[in-house]
Order: C-alpha cells, then sequence, then structure tokens
C-alpha cells in the first residue's frame, strides 16, 4: 500500500469532500476530522508553516467537486489532495456507479498532475435507517478501493475500520444521525487519517 511521502519544506493539504469532510453541525462544536488532522500536522508535529485547507461541501458528489475543481483544488497548488466522497453518490444507486468512478478518477489524475499525493478516502458506515436510499454503499466503497490501487493513491479506509470496530452491530456510537458521525466518530476518522498517513495517533506528542 502507498504511504504518503512527508517533506521537510511547508507543504500544503487541501482535504475536499462533502459534509463529513467540511465537518458540519454533527460535532456539535467539537473538532470534526479534518480539523484535528490540522491540530496534528500544525501544532503537535510542530509543522507551523503548512497550510491546511478544507472545500469540503455539504451535499456535494464527485461530480459536482469535479466541475469546480480550480476554485476548490487547484488554485492552492496543493502537495497533498485528500478525496472523501460517496455518501452522496450513492444515492443515484448502482447506475451512478460508473458515473462516480469517471468522476473520482479524473480527480485522483487531475489532481496527480499537478505534483500532488493523493489520498481516498471510503465513507463512514451508515446505520440501517440510512440504507434504504444507500443500500448501494458497500459497491461505492468498492469503487473507491479499486481506484486506489489502480491509481497508486494513498487508501484510509474507513469503512473496513468502522466494520472492524462494529461487526454486525449498528455503528451508532460513532454517529449523529444515520449518515454523518459524531465527535467521537470524528476522532476516530482522524486517528485512522493519521495512522495510515505515518503520523498519528492523535494522543501522542513529539
Amino acid at each position: 500500500m502507498p504511504r504518503l511521502r512527508m517533506s521537510d519544506l511547508p507543504m500544503t493539504w487541501v482535504f475536499a469532500g462533502d459534509s463529513i469532510t467540511q465537518g458540519v453541525f454533527h460535532t456539535h462544536g467539537s473538532r470534526s476530522w479534518v480539523e484535528h488532522v490540522h491540530e496534528r500536522l500544525r501544532w503537535q508535529l510542530g509543522r507551523l508553516r503548512d497550510v491546511v485547507i478544507n472545500t469540503g461541501m455539504s451535499g456535494w458528489t464527485a461530480r459536482e467537486v469535479l466541475g469546480e475543481f480550480d476554485r476548490l483544488i487547484r488554485r492552492f497548488d496543493p502537495d497533498v489532495v485528500s478525496l472523501s466522497l460517496g455518501m452522496n453518490d450513492v444515492l443515484e444507486g448502482p447506475h451512478g456507479r460508473r458515473v462516480f468512478r469517471e468522476a473520482l478518477q479524473q480527480l485522483v489524475e487531475r489532481s496527480g498532475g499537478l505534483g500532488a499525493q493523493v489520498v481516498l478516502h471510503t465513507p463512514n458506515l451508515a446505520s440501517r435507517e440510512a440504507l434504504p436510499g444507500r443500500a448501494d454503499l458497500a459497491a461505492y466503497v468498492d469503487v473507491i478501493r479499486e481506484l486506489a490501487s489502480q491509481k497508486g493513491a494513498v487508501l484510509v479506509d474507513h469503512h473496513a475500520d468502522w466494520a472492524e470496530h462494529f461487526g454486525r452491530a449498528e455503528p451508532t456510537g460513532w454517529l449523529d444521525d444515520p449518515v454523518h458521525p459524531n465527535a467521537s466518530g470524528h476522532q476516530r476518522m482522524a486517528n485512522l487519517t493519521l495512522e495510515t498517513f505515518g503520523l498519528g495517533p492523535l494522543a501522542d506528542r513529539p
């Protein structure tokens, strides 16, 4: 599995995605997973000159992010591009998988074309209450995993991590509603991201 390459020079990190990346509402004032990563990078690890930019957009899909690629990603000249999508895309069901894959692949290729390292995240688990509209979520997760493998992107597999933790149980302990992580869910996502990067967990101090 590809690992993130750190530089001694200042790095620019762009986190693009949906509401779970944006960190809207559902943390109820606690830090989102991107904010935890920011804290780890720029304070705990002393990388004060790094820049961390969150362009997550509530409700957005891979196709919508691709349509705003220049505004959300390119203009920041990133060293790392983190893409966390799929929870909204899945609402298109099985026939939407091809569109999702094509859009996400273009995002990966365009980001790589900027010279950035690309990180792909799988969505967290959703509760059974959300599954009537998101029954195809596992198939979208597989699209992300396959694309990461084919394109050499770093993969942060939240879906597998949550499934390993909860098994057949409902993931309500880490959710604020049927889809959105609560503060504990965001902290878990941050820790998995940092550990995958080789930079965590949050509790560690340099």
